[in-house]
């Protein structure tokens, strides 16, 4: 990611725009991040990738069925190890 001071993004604003187009811009002022500018369509995939919270109550008993029965494939054994000391 490279970074810029706000001086320098403003005299070189043309160069730096295209720039954010293929990696994240950093726009520092008095040498701490302040901006992050990236593409339009960067923030996009950003924004799809937005989590929604649902609640329990708003599953249906077929989606809960499917939670309840579902596994992990073959190999992640060990992720069990971080359930051990949970409890419902």
């Amino acid at each position: 990611m490279m970074k810029v001071s706000t001086a320098d993004f403003i005299k070189n604003y043309g160069a730096l725009a295209d720039k954010a187009l293929s990696e994240a811009v950093t726009i520092t002022k008095n040498g701490r991040d302040r901006l992050v500018i990236i593409s339009a369509d960067e923030y996009a995939r950003l924004l799809r990738r937005d989590r929604r919270v649902v609640r329990i109550e708003d599953f249906t008993a077929e989606e809960i069925a499917l939670i309840e029965n579902a596994s992990l494939p073959a190999g992640n054994e060990h992720l069990d190890d971080e359930l051990k000391d949970w409890a419902p």
